[in-house]
């Protein structure tokens, strides 16, 4: 079986955890993998690494390959130029991974929290006997009627599974209960089919899709409309099966659903951090330093270095709003943590103040920062730990431990790491202007602008 993990998308309802460039597939949320690389083990379990595909956007590429590496799987990598909703996505991944236009595949979310346990096993084995002839989705048993889920009502019966008789949208609280009640199932978003049946269900059911990508990638993503595949193709076709899943299974959709995934404490607090809490129970706590409360209840507590979000657990789904509202004045921390990721390692934003900046630069072993200018501001550089090689102006040179240097504005250099461990160091800025787009680059090793 081939595997297609789909890992795009944009992070605001788990904020401050989660921002648009650093959104909750890629946060080690319960433990100290990320959503994404728990997807990738499951898929371990059917398919070997050649026959994964990760499709995820130009921003998130070098962050999938990373952690794709920390956990030693080499998995093909494909880039949506443009987010286009999960239709092209899949269809995108679908025409690269079976190029021989046959073969099973499974399409998992790379956000979603699964227990891989003998139900997990039995229901992809259904799902499988099933995909020559259908295309399969799985849909997860109810334990509550969760208004932020869609659901799918199963019809006729068949060996290992049934048809379904209809997809329905996220209900009221009264509607939930009755779809519960009912037998309907959650619907999951994970897919299983014969590669050959689903592209040809395209060409039935989204015909304008299928002609968008007879161009190159690029055209074709210019040209696609953005569809879900609920939409585009599985409220469409007459070839739909639901296959139940039986397994622990939380989308991590908000706070609330991270609490109920986490282990809890005797008074119900689910903590990652220290927390003293005073007739304080069925908390929420996760922070870097320690958190008190006296007397609170139900409550989401969420630090990071640069932001602090308390909320009532009920009303966690509202969480976005924050992150909408942030995006709407233009502030930076909407789209990133303090710890910014970059395809040649990251930084840490210290401090900064008017006309000055201090970062915390992390370069991997054999890794190098574009060559680059600014125009506004000069940079001194201290090595904390590791090898530097430094190129300013004419000139290249070693750095160590303890030693630095100094960048003038306007001239040309490059920081890069030609150690075996890694690079760690502490950049100052000066100048009237430190922003991140005051930069120009000569050379690039990623082919950014």
């Amino acid at each position: 079986m081939k595997t297609l993990i789909l890992a795009g998308g944009s992070g605001t309802r788990l904020f401050p955890l989660s921002r648009e460039h650093y959104p909750k597939q890629f946060i080690p949320l319960v433990d100290d993998e990320s959503l994404f690389q728990k997807t990738v083990r499951r898929s371990l379990l059917f398919s070997s690494p050649q026959d994964i595909a990760i499709v995820t956007n130009t921003e998130h590429r070098f962050l999938v390959r990373d952690q794709l590496a920390a956990i030693g799987c080499d998995c093909r990598v494909l880039v949506e130029p443009v987010g286009r909703n999960t239709l092209p996505a899949i269809y995108y991944g679908v025409r690269e991974v079976a190029e021989d236009g046959a073969g099973t595949v499974a399409v998992l979310p790379s956000d979603h929290l699964i227990t891989a346990t003998a139900p997990f096993h039995e229901a992809f084995r259904r799902a499988e006997r099933l995909a020559k002839d259908y295309l399969v989705v799985f849909g997860v048993r109810p334990t509550s009627p969760h208004t932020g889920y869609g659901y799918i009502r199963p019809g006729e019966p068949l060996a290992d599974g049934s048809v379904v008789d209809a997809f329905v949208e996220k209900p009221d609280l009264p509607t939930a209960e009755r779809y519960v009640a009912d037998g309907y199932l959650w619907n999951s978003g994970m897919f299983c089919f014969d590669a050959a049946l689903f592209l040809a269900e395209c060409e039935t059911c989204a015909p304008e899709v299928v002609r968008a990508f007879e161009h190159p990638v690029e055209e074709a993503y210019a040209a696609t409309p953005a569809l879900s595949i609920d939409y585009g193709i599985m409220e469409k076709t007459r070839r739909a099966v639901v296959v139940p899943l039986e397994a622990d299974w939380n989308d991590v959709g908000n706070f609330d659903a991270l609490y109920a995934a986490l282990q809890k404490n005797g008074n119900g607090n689910a903590v990652r951090g220290e927390h003293i809490g005073i007739d304080s129970s069925e908390n929420l706590i996760l922070a870097d330093r320690l958190i008190a409360t006296v007397g609170v209840h139900n409550l989401a507590i969420v630090e990071t270095k640069d932001a602090i979000l308390i909320a009532d657990r009920d009303e966690a789904q509202r969480v976005g709003e924050i992150a909408k509202a942030l995006r709407e004045r233009g502030d930076s921390r909407a789209f990133f943590h303090t710890r910014v990721h970059r395809p040649w390692g990251s930084y840490t934003n210290l401090e900064e103040g008017r006309a000055y900046k201090i970062k915390r630069v992390t370069v991997p072993p054999k890794r190098r920062l574009s060559l680059q200018m600014h125009h506004h501001r000069s940079e001194h550089w201290v090595v904390v730990t590791g090898c530097a090689e430094v190129t300013i102006g004419e000139k290249t040179y070693l750095l160590r431990n303890g030693e630095s240097t100094f960048v003038p504005a306007g001239t040309v250099h490059r920081l890069a790491n030609p150690g075996l461990l890694p690079l760690e160091l502490i950049e100052v800025q000066i100048g009237e202007y430190t922003g991140e787009d005051d930069i120009v680059r000569y050379e690039d090793d990623f082919e950014r602008a």
